[in-house]
């Protein structure tokens, strides 16, 4: 079915629904197995339910479904990617159609880094008039079957809930039913899928008018009380700010103030000045909703994309509080998912452009002090996948080391980890500086490294010991401890933790000797792992009734 397949190549493709009429007929079906999410939503710390102020960010790019459809990935050249997810809480894939089901390769990427996405449905003009009379102006049967429908395509789909955008006008009876559906719609959602939201765009009032408020106020207040969250306008001032502040009262963090990357209208800031918007709403204690940070790609270019993008978001990122992991294992490459060539194990096994988002890996922290440190990504040379990632900075005279943060860990400690690195020094002071690995632990008064004697070294700073061998039981895993190839270097490392809580694991870059001068340094990371030692030890479990279907041969 061509909904399924794109016409051309036969290759499956992800796919959206136009109509009412194909949203009331949709029934799961076996094409639809390519669609369906392979990767469960990963735990994060704090959770979507604590009160911090959030940050969603809404994807808006020339009306979605470019080649971010193919599901299998493509041979595209500098293509989109977005993988500042530590910094973000909620992503939202927006389109025109009627029912915006975002391509499984967003929500595989979201979720193995812990972010919920949702899909958009939308209705507008005199067609979104149509549609809304037809379903809710009548009886509850009319609009619970839409919100039946809605809520089980989140969960085959495996995604995580909707925003709800209604751009018409509404007659006085279909207004009167519409909390009655977004209060529905939500309980649906909540039911279907675990941690799921229903957020409600800023468009219609109360009286069924059109008209966009840039604020919750008492006007569009009945939405806001029937869903998860409220996605307000771009054309705010700071009384807008204020007002919402003292009306959502508990609830400030469910209102997502609008911030359009391309400043259209009469908006704050913009661009490169986003970050002005976000200080106005953090003051507030309020959460933002980012729309169209592909303005970076489509404004400057796509050459110059990935620097551009990394001084985007490191412009904001005081603004942004991120999130840790809470889980082990922890393992990642770095891949973005994209790349001019693809690697494995430190060589270059395919050249030639290529772009899959559910290829990408676990993504880092994006550390930048001004003119003392930089973190970028490295297509031109990698562990495994397409990129690496580029750590660039100076040790001043006055240090011997340099600690670089990759990720923050909010989670006790097991008693015994193992950790792997795989990095790569470059440039003309390769070999002035060493690196290793740091993890540093909460609660350092009850935390002891080892037994139980040895004091802990302020703050709870662990450098885990080297392992030149990997013990017998793990060889296959830890295979290459003191053996790299291909210009890499391969590290493993073993720490003992007694009653703490893992906090961050860093890169520390050392001098091997003391200088008046700054120096320089340039590490590339090609993989790093935090593991339980327990459950690496544990053999891992079969794979059984393996079956393959939707053969194609070519």
């Amino acid at each position: 079915p061509a909904r399924h397949f794109d016409t051309r190549t036969t290759e499956p493709v992800s796919f959206f629904l136009s109509s009412l009429e194909e949203l009331l007929a949709w029934q799961p079906d076996s094409n639809d197995d390519f669609n369906v999410s392979a990767v469960p939503l990963a735990q994060r710390q704090p959770s979507l339910r604590s009160k911090r102020p959030r940050t969603l960010v809404c994807h808006d790019m020339r009306g979605g479904y470019l080649e971010d459809r193919f599901i299998q990935g493509s041979a595209t050249h500098n293509p989109y990617v977005f993988y500042h997810w530590r910094y973000i809480d909620i992503f939202v894939y927006f389109s025109h159609h009627t029912v915006t089901i975002p391509p499984v390769c967003w929500t595989n990427a979201a979720h193995r880094n812990g972010i919920p996405v949702l899909g958009t449905f939308i209705t507008e003009w005199t067609d979104g008039e149509k549609l809304c009379e037809a379903f809710l102006a009548g009886g509850e049967e009319a609009y619970h079957a839409v919100s039946k429908q809605l809520a089980r395509i989140a969960q085959h789909y495996r995604f995580d809930g909707w925003l709800v955008n209604v751009e018409n006008t509404l007659s006085a009876a279909a207004v009167r039913n519409l909390p009655h559906f977004l209060r529905h719609l939500t309980a649906q959602v909540h039911s279907a899928v675990p941690g799921g939201l229903v957020i409600w765009y800023d468009s219609v009032l109360q009286n069924g008018a059109l008209r966009w408020q840039n604020e919750l106020n008492e006007e569009n207040r009945v939405f806001f009380d029937a869903c998860d969250g409220l996605f307000t306008n771009y054309n705010w001032k700071e009384e807008h700010l204020e007002r919402t502040r003292g009306l959502a009262g508990p609830r400030h963090t469910d209102v997502y103030v609008g911030v359009d990357v391309f400043a259209r209208g009469d908006v704050i800031g913009g661009g490169f000045d986003t970050d002005k918007s976000l200080r106005l709403i953090r003051q507030h204690d309020l959460s933002a909703a980012i729309f169209a940070p592909g303005w970076v790609y489509e404004h400057l270019g796509a050459e110059n994309f990935l620097h551009n993008e990394n001084k985007f978001w490191s412009l904001l990122a005081e603004y942004l509080p991120t999130h840790s992991i809470c889980t082990l294992p922890l393992a990642t490459s770095f891949s973005l998912g994209m790349g001019t060539s693809r690697f494995l194990a430190g060589k270059e096994e395919e050249a030639g452009p290529w772009y899959d988002l559910s290829a990408q890996e676990i993504q880092p922290l994006y550390m930048e002090h001004e003119g003392r440190l930089s973190t970028s990504c490295c297509l031109q040379d990698a562990w495994c996948g397409g990129s690496s990632l580029r750590l660039q900075g100076t040790i001043s005279p006055s240090e011997e080391r340099m600690a670089i943060r990759l990720f923050s860990l909010q989670m006790p400690a097991p008693p015994k980890l193992f950790l792997t690195l795989l990095y790569k020094l470059e440039g003309p002071h390769a070999d002035e500086v060493a690196v290793a690995l740091e993890l540093t632990t909460w609660d350092s008064g009850t935390c002891h490294e080892g037994n139980v004697t040895s004091l802990p070294e302020p703050n709870g700073r662990h450098h885990p010991r080297f392992l030149p061998a990997p013990p017998p039981s793990l060889a296959k895993l830890l295979a290459a401890c003191d053996r790299g190839s291909h210009g890499w270097t391969s590290r493993c490392y073993e720490l003992d933790l007694q009653d703490c809580s893992l906090r961050d694991l860093s890169l520390l870059v050392s001098r091997h000797q003391p200088s008046p001068q700054e120096t320089p340094f340039s590490c590339l990371l090609g993989e790093v792992r935090v593991l339980d030692a327990a459950s690496v030890a544990a053999s891992p479990p079969q794979v059984q009734s393996l079956m393959a279907s939707q053969l194609w041969w070519q």
